[in-house]
């Protein structure tokens, strides 16, 4: 089901976009949501960390606002795109969430609701597929109704209709997900969620990651002790054991501003 619009307090938004390193006064148009989309994914990590330190984990805004802003953590689809929708309601823009099934070669499409996307209406009326929490995607929305190739700086992407209303995302003419458009509340996630953080087959469950694009256009990613560093080049890729405690938790402050008092570890299963 949909649910109204969610609003942040004033100073909850000065809050959150000094979070992400932008500055006001903004408008609800194309050009800010871009602002606001590259920002929050230069600033704000792709992580599911809270899965293996323990840590309760809630769709609820203010436990959301708290997390992300206030500890400056990140998240995953759920946490992120939640929030940021909140913060473009509370600036003006449209948002409607929708259940997203992600695409793998070798398991094809995944449940309803495996990701969580956004559809923007800016202030002239442009739809725009919105997503700060799919790992490597969009540095950029996309223009949700259009059908040709879009050009980012994450590659080629196109949007095409699949049967019943239903739309493919295509990047460099690889399938990546399958949006079905129609317009959820947040706490319709609850479910997935509960699942992407309890079950042991779950790729959140069995694996940690916590990830960033970087300023020249590439990503930086910490896998457990593995830290993975690209260009905007994909091919062009470093990678460099962390072996002990201590740089494991000066990687997480330094390159993602995520201070810990332990390092994280995969919680076994039982």
């Amino acid at each position: 089901m949909s649910s109204t619009p969610q609003r942040l307090h004033p100073e909850q938004v000065v809050s959150y976009l000094e979070r992400i390193g932008v500055t006001g006064p903004l408008e609800p148009d194309a050009e800010s949501l871009r602002r606001l989309h590259s920002a929050h994914l230069h600033t704000v990590p792709f992580e599911n960390l809270s899965i293996h330190l323990g840590e309760d984990m809630s769709l609820d805004v203010g436990a959301l606002y708290e997390k992300i802003v206030t500890r400056r953590r990140g998240g995953f689809c759920y946490e992120l795109n939640g929030l940021f929708a909140v913060l473009l309601e509370s600036l003006g823009y449209r948002v409607r969430r929708m259940s997203v099934r992600t695409f793998s070669p070798d398991h094809g499409f995944s449940p309803p609701a495996d990701h969580l996307a956004l559809h923007v209406t800016d202030q002239d009326g442009t739809a725009w597929l919105t997503d700060v929490g799919f790992g490597r995607h969009t540095e950029y929305p996309l223009r949700f109704d259009d059908r040709g190739e879009q050009a980012d700086p994450g590659g080629l992407f196109r949007i095409t209709e699949y049967e019943d209303g239903e739309l493919d995302v295509l990047r460099v003419g690889e399938q990546q997900y399958r949006i079905d458009p129609r317009a959820l509340a947040l706490s319709d996630f609850k479910v997935a969620m509960w699942w992407q953080r309890t079950s042991p087959e779950a790729l959140f469950t069995r694996n940690l990651i916590c990830s960033v694009l970087t300023d020249d256009g590439g990503r930086v990613s910490l896998s457990g002790r593995r830290l993975v560093t690209t260009a905007a080049d994909p091919a062009d890729r470093t990678e460099k054991e962390l072996g002990t405690d201590g740089e494991v938790l000066a990687a997480y402050r330094e390159l993602f501003g995520i201070e810990l008092d332990r390092v994280p570890e995969v919680r076994k299963s039982t």
